[in-house]
Formats: C-alpha cells, structure tokens, sequence
C-alpha cells in the first residue's frame, strides 16, 4: 500500500476505535453466540467456509473476513427474528444454515461485473454436492442475487426465502459502517492504485452512498440497528476527511 495511504489507514482505524460499539452486539448478543456456536460447530458449514476460503479473492475488500462477519451477522438475524415470529427452535435451526451459507457466497464473484446474480448462478451449481433440499438451494440463490445495494429486489413469495433474503441485506450492509473505514475502502485502495486526489474527489459520492443506505433496511432488526452502523461510519468519514485535508493539503495542492 501506498505509504500515504497506510497514515490514512491507520488514523482512520484509531478514530474508530474510540467509538462505541454499536448496540445490535451489547442487544443481541444471546443471539450472536448461537449464531457463532453454529458456525463453528455445524459440518456443512465447515465444509463450505473451507471450499470459500480456497475460492474467495482477499484483495478487493470482500475478502474471507468480511465474508465472516456477513455470515454471522446474517446468522444473529435471522435468530432474532425467528423470536419476533414465535418460531420453534427447529424452525430456526434450519434456517441458520441456510442463511449463514448464503453469507458464506454471497460475494463469491465479487470482482465480476453483475456479481449478485453470478455469484447466486455460482451458488446454485456447487450447492448440488451438499445436503440441501432444491428449495434450500433456491432460497440462498434468491438471497445472493437480492443482496447488491441500490436494486429492486427480486419478489420471494416464501416466509422463510424472503427472511433469509432480507437477513443477509442487512448484514451485508451493516458493514457500511465502522467496517468501511477500518478495512474495506484501504483493501479497495490497495487494489486499484486510485490516487489521493482522486479518493478525495469521489470520497462526497461515496459519503452520500452511505446516507442513502440508512434507509433500505429490509428486517425489523435490520431497520432498528442498522442506521446506528452507518451514522458510526460517517462519524469516522468526516473525521477522517477533515484529517486528510489537513495533514495532506500539500500533496492535494500539487494536483491541482
């Protein structure tokens, strides 16, 4: 990386460390140890985080880690929900493979164009080596093509495709928030060579990007705790501008 970058980096993630955690992880942390429990026990899901892990690119920002935290995040979710729903813990058993393996894939395409919907046609194929039913398949191919941001989503007549659907939305994007500005955006950077002068241009639309997704939400939960996310992600954007502008103004002017 880019010595400039790496400063930028590093101050960017020592302005998020000094905020607070966001409250969907103090609220539903009952919830998230039994997604991570599954996680970390079930057989299929090893299976399929060991097929990701020697599958899914690392230098594009969505990388394994991030395909992590969308896994368990989607996984938490989808537990608290199914309690608002009254569901049996049957219910909820057999929907948090579903789930988790959708967050497993969900970004198996990531640097091809249109990578929703080729990453959900991806799912579908290898899943046919796993014990999933032709439904199951279909509800995490459904989940995968309906997870890109700023797109209608496909329709989902079934209670539990559209539940898994919209769980692995929310936890995809609650990764707009602190995330962003810890990891992504410097893994992004680090990819495409992009100048600073050019970051600094496009950072406005990227803020405004983030605004926008307050609002899209798709599961209650989702709804309550994700804008927190993101208002904590644009807490350490401005920061990290004002930063940028003022220990760089020099390296800014000469592009002028």
């Amino acid at each position: 990386m880019d010595p400039i970058f790496a400063r930028i980096r590093e101050h960017s993630r020592q302005i998020a460390s000094r905020l607070p955690t966001p409250m969907f992880y103090k609220d539903c942390s009952q919830a998230a140890r039994r997604s991570r429990d599954f996680f970390e026990t079930d057989p299929v899901i090893g299976k399929l985080l060991g097929f990701v892990a020697d599958h899914l690119e690392n230098d594009f920002g969505h990388g394994l880690d991030h395909a992590i935290k969308v896994t368990l995040d989607a996984g938490t979710l989808l537990i608290v929900e199914g309690q608002h729903l009254h569901d049996t813990d049957d219910q909820v058993q057999n929907r948090l493979r579903v789930v988790q393996s959708a967050g497993l894939l969900h970004d198996i395409q990531r640097k091809h164009k249109h990578h929703a919907q080729r990453g959900a046609e991806y799912a579908r194929d290898i899943l046919t080596d796993y014990p999933f039913s032709a439904q199951e398949i279909a509800d995490i191919h459904c989940a995968i093509a309906n997870h890109e941001a700023f797109t209608e989503p496909m329709p989902i007549d079934k209670t539990d495709g559209r539940l898994v659907s919209d769980c692995l939305y929310d936890a995809d994007k609650f990764r707009w928030g602190p995330d962003n500005f810890t990891h992504t955006v410097w893994d992004m950077v680090s990819f495409s060579g992009v100048p600073l002068a050019t970051f600094v241009a496009l950072y406005p639309k990227a803020i405004r990007g983030l605004n926008r997704i307050r609002s899209t939400f798709r599961t209650p939960t989702g709804a309550f705790y994700g804008p927190e996310f993101i208002d904590l992600g644009l807490a350490i954007g401005d920061e990290l501008l004002r930063f940028i502008r003022t220990e760089f103004a020099a390296e800014l002017n000469e592009c002028r």
